[in-house]
């Protein structure tokens, strides 16, 4: 008799007749809800709000590139009547962001990958233990993470090394700034096997070959993710940009955002809705790529 035999169907009667309750009280029913706990409340409420300060400078920043200037001067706060569209066009041409985008695109892909690159030389090695001192290494991986942008030291050696307002400067001063690159790549490379690394020793592989050729396919989410997150600061760098590129040729799409500040006022709607223009693009590259930034949280989890 097989397994299917003897089981029993779903709302068949059975014969050793109706289940006892447990020890202690009857049985609990499938269907009740758990009561309400004052802690729940608690949570939800406070999850409401974060939600709220999340949401509302969003919505109020789309609200405010909707109305005219006029209309936000009468009513800043207040919900859009009547939507201008043509905010977006008027603050696309006069911020000049069709030249501005191509070098956007320009320094995020090649500073970001870059500094994806230079994350994956430091911290494969730390992980594995190829480097002495792992601790001290690691130690000033976070130390990194809180020390100044020292604007003038940059300026002197971009200066000196004759970079200055050159777009090979800027992408390799941003690339340079690998942030928490390192730690994330350390972290994720510990659920790699270290088997892998003896077996393509074994075969031949060249150290340099295997970082930049095997480790890659298997380190797809963090790599995925440095590079979010290298990309997001580039894209949205303004200070660097302003000192290191003075040659409005070679400025990035954040500059634009300038053309619609004046010295007494501004246009706050076009403001608004250029603003809307410059962050777009990380939004839809989020959106596409934000199943790598949860696959390498949980894989750097696996072990410590």
């Amino acid at each position: 008799m097989s397994f299917l035999d003897i089981t029993t169907p779903v709302g068949s009667k059975n014969p050793a007749g109706p289940a006892s309750p447990a020890r202690g009280g009857s049985t609990a029913d499938p269907n009740s809800r758990r009561p309400i706990t004052p802690g729940k409340v608690v949570l939800y409420v406070l999850m409401v709000v974060v939600v709220l300060m999340y949401l509302y400078p969003l919505l109020f920043l789309v609200s405010t590139a909707l109305k005219s200037n006029n209309d936000f001067v009468t009513n800043p706060t207040g919900v859009v009547t009547h939507p201008k569209l043509g905010n977006f066009a008027t603050a696309w041409q006069k911020g000049n962001f069709g030249s501005y985008v191509l070098n956007s695109v320009l320094y995020t892909f090649v500073a970001a990958g870059l500094g994806t690159a230079i994350s994956l030389a430091v911290g494969f090695p730390v992980s594995r233990g190829y480097l002495k001192h792992t601790k001290i290494w690691n130690g000033l991986f976070a130390a990194m993470l809180f020390l100044p942008n020292t604007l003038v030291t940059v300026f002197q050696l971009a200066l000196r090394l004759h970079l200055y307002d050159t777009r090979l400067g800027y992408i390799l001063i941003m690339a340079s700034g690998v942030g928490v690159g390192p730690l994330l790549v350390s972290g994720y490379v510990k659920s790699i096997p270290k088997e892998l690394d003896e077996a393509a020793a074994l075969d031949g592989i060249s150290y340099l070959r295997y970082l930049f050729t095997f480790l890659p396919a298997l380190l797809k989410p963090v790599l995925s993710t440095v590079f979010i997150l290298q990309a997001i600061g580039v894209w949205n760098d303004i200070i660097l940009a302003t000192i290191l590129l003075p040659d409005q040729s070679k400025s990035p799409v954040t500059l634009g955002l300038f053309a619609f500040k004046g010295t007494y006022t501004s246009e706050w709607s076009l403001l608004a809705a250029a603003t809307l223009i410059v962050a777009a693009p990380l939004l839809v590259v989020y959106v596409f790529l934000q199943r790598f930034l949860v696959a390498s949280v949980v894989g750097g989890a696996v072990k410590g």
